[in-house]
């Protein structure tokens, strides 16, 4: 093997090598030396082209032995390192073709491991940011109370946690329930009906909407009624109702003008505790019974606590053993208020007295009409008797 000038680039190449590395010309076995000036040359050509020798093919044809003796004859030619660069590209260009094709195999493998790791990495943050949106979802819709919210969940995250569906699910069901529960107890527009959706529902979102329209039908029986009873009724369900002025003042205005169980049970306790006194000859109950002075007793003007117990003991003559005193109950009762819901009351009744005597000839029973004013802490301020005659 010897190294040669390409005839065609003038590069240095072996002359063994199947093609010139540099232009891909052919060379083993297509070229010859010149026998006359040594050139180097296709062997298709009919003569050197430096000094025109004839070219006689079967004489000059670079053979084993004419190669050798070309050799030979051809002074030794010192590669330098790029030359030898190029032998070993040429000689050995089947070999790197083979390490090449290797190389690009394992640089296959791991390029494609790598892009695996990348995917893999991806998928896990494309995973985590998916899950993280549908928490975040999922927290804001079961908290809502409109089922829309619900129902959009559900369709934007049909590959959430199973837990979280159900959950999803359960409570738009239930706001389903509640919205035909609200419906019927507004068609029902009974209080009834809205107490009972109240009782299944106490944080719905209609919630204000019921007590309102239960506020609304408790004053409307209340007011319709009209009654001290009917009022307070209203004030117990509703204590920071809409209507609890409106109440309070017709309680005050009805009180003021009609009769009260309470005004009626201020008048009797007041008269028994005069006549039980006055029954049993008892001057401290008959005084605790009365104003310290009264606008008028039994004619007297001004009087005094003395005076009643004065007329106490006019009534028991030497010949009473005892006596009993009783009201018939039969009180017409007017009041006029003197103060703030204090009232003054009027009462006329009539009264039996019974007389337990020695003289059993004299009158053992008389029949009075009697008028008494009681003031607010239910003392008596005034008092007339009038006898009956049989």
């Amino acid at each position: 093997m010897a190294i040669i000038k390409c005839p065609e680039c003038g590069r240095q190449v072996s002359d063994k090598a199947p093609v010139c590395p540099n232009c891909g010309v052919e060379i083993a076995g297509k070229i010859i030396r010149c026998p006359q000036c040594g050139e180097i040359y296709f062997s298709n050509l009919a003569r050197c082209p430096k000094c025109q020798h004839p070219t006689h093919a079967p004489e000059q044809a670079v053979g084993e032995g004419a190669e050798e003796r070309v050799r030979k004859e051809e002074p030794p030619i010192h590669e330098d390192p790029a030359t030898d660069n190029q032998r070993d590209t040429a000689d050995t260009a089947k070999p790197v073709r083979q390490k090449s094709g290797k190389g690009k195999t394992i640089a296959l493998i791991v390029s494609l491991c790598i892009a695996l790791v990348i995917g893999g990495v991806c998928f896990y943050f494309y995973n985590d940011a998916k899950a993280a949106k549908e928490n975040e979802a999922f927290a804001f819709a079961i908290e809502s109370d409109e089922p829309m919210v619900l129902q959009n969940y559900l369709d934007n995250n049909p590959d959430a946690p199973a837990d979280h569906r159900e959950s999803i699910t359960a409570r738009l069901e239930f706001l389903k329930k509640q919205d035909n529960d609200w419906t019927n107890a507004l068609v029902s527009g009974s209080r009834t009906a809205l107490e009972d959706y109240l009782a299944k529902h106490p944080d719905s979102e209609h919630s204000l909407e019921a007590r309102h329209k239960m506020d609304s039908i408790d004053w409307a029986d209340a007011a319709r009624e009209n009654t001290v009873e009917a009022m307070q009724l209203y004030l117990t369900r509703h204590a920071n109702g809409e209507h609890v002025d409106e109440a309070n003042a017709t309680i005050k205005e009805i009180k003021t003008k009609t009769i009260q169980d309470e005004d009626r049970k201020i008048v009797a306790l007041s008269l028994r505790r005069f006549f039980l006194g006055l029954s049993a000859g008892d001057g401290k109950m008959l005084m605790a019974s009365v104003t310290p002075i009264l606008s008028n007793f039994l004619g007297k003007t001004d009087a005094t606590q003395a005076d009643v117990v004065t007329f106490m003991n006019k009534i028991y003559k030497e010949d009473v053993i005892g006596m009993d005193w009783r009201t018939n109950n039969d009180y017409q009762i007017t009041k006029k208020e003197v103060g703030d819901e204090q009232y003054e009351y009027t009462v006329n009744f009539s009264a039996i007295q019974k007389i337990e005597r020695t003289d059993q000839s004299k009158e053992k029973e008389a029949h009075y009409q009697i008028k008494a004013t009681i003031n607010p802490d239910g003392l008596i301020s005034a008092m007339s008797m009038t006898k009956i005659l049989e």
